[in-house]
């Protein structure tokens, strides 16, 4: 190994990487907690070694040079590596203290999650946890959380997921709402209702669509990528919703529009890096967790 070959500053490379994927030097600051200036300077301080510039502006954006674009490559596989060594140090660590990040959907962690934490942090007072309310699909392998609560079984090999509740789920509206409107009686009575949309409009019309609902966009024109803040526009009356059983049935002046149907369900697996698994804190957070949806689906 030629160790005087190894000159550039690691920091340095992280700051292009972040700036690469980011594709601003402002959204990479924001992404590394640096201030923009300083991210600049590390930026320059890597086209200075290298001797190479790296981006270029185009308008207000940036784009990589060829030698940008060829030295991403290799920094893509840099990044991957030293996350791998902070996976195993983590992974490694026997104390059951220090941060755990766990993300879920912003509903879950508005409504199912802080009893679940209230009990982790009773039984492990030296555990802190951080929630991510996200309803994207957060990447673990990344490190963005060390545990992810999805309706989505991942496929990354890295990752190890765990079913641990079918969740029972209904269409739900403010009663003041029906008695305005009227208690439909079919599902096809439905396509002259409000409802109120949860994030990606033409997915959840799609996945509507498949229920026999036949709604379009006319009939979502009220709605937020905020599960919560959705979910407070139908308990004002201005529209149907899918909601979790769990939080339908015990949210006032809300009740479900087909009572006497069968719920839909849906999986709820747990999900964490297969190296983190082995740490003590997140294995006990994780079981933890486990423990309590699996007890909320019983």
């Amino acid at each position: 190994m030629n160790w005087t070959a190894v000159s550039f500053d690691w920091n340095q490379v992280r700051a292009f990487w972040a700036t690469a994927e980011e594709g601003s030097f402002s959204a990479a600051a924001r992404a590394l907690d640096l201030t923009q200036p300083t991210l600049g300077r590390q930026v320059a301080g890597l086209e200075d070694a290298l001797g190479v510039t790296l981006f270029e502006r185009a308008g207000r954006s940036l784009a990589l040079t060829e030698a940008g674009r060829e030295l991403l490559v290799h920094t893509r596989a840099m990044g991957e590596a030293a996350q791998h060594i902070s996976l195993t140090a983590s992974g490694a660590s026997r104390a059951i203290e220090g941060l755990v990040r766990i993300t879920a959907a912003d509903v879950m962690c508005h409504t199912l999650l802080p009893p679940l934490v209230a009990e982790i942090r009773r039984a492990a007072p030296g555990i802190e946890i951080d929630i991510v309310a996200d309803n994207a699909i957060t990447d673990l392998t990344r490190r963005d959380a060390d545990i992810a609560i999805r309706h989505v079984r991942p496929v990354q090999p890295d990752l190890t997921a765990k079913l641990v509740q079918e969740a029972k789920g209904r269409l739900y509206a403010a009663t003041s709402y029906l008695e305005e409107k009227g208690r439909p009686r079919t599902l096809q009575a439905l396509a002259g209702y409000d409802f109120i949309s949860f994030g990606d409009v033409p997915l959840m019309i799609s996945f509507l669509n498949e229920m026999g609902i036949p709604v379009t966009p006319a009939n979502l024109r009220v709605g937020s990528k905020n599960g919560t803040v959705a979910w407070e526009l139908v308990r004002q009356g201005l529209g149907l919703a899918l909601m979790n059983e769990d939080i339908g049935t015990t949210t006032p002046g809300i009740e479900a529009v087909f009572p006497d149907d069968p719920p839909i369900t849906y999986p709820v697996w747990l999900v964490t890096h297969r190296e983190l698994h082995t740490s003590r804190r997140i294995r006990l957070v994780y079981d933890m967790l486990a423990a309590g949806l699996s007890r909320k689906a019983s």
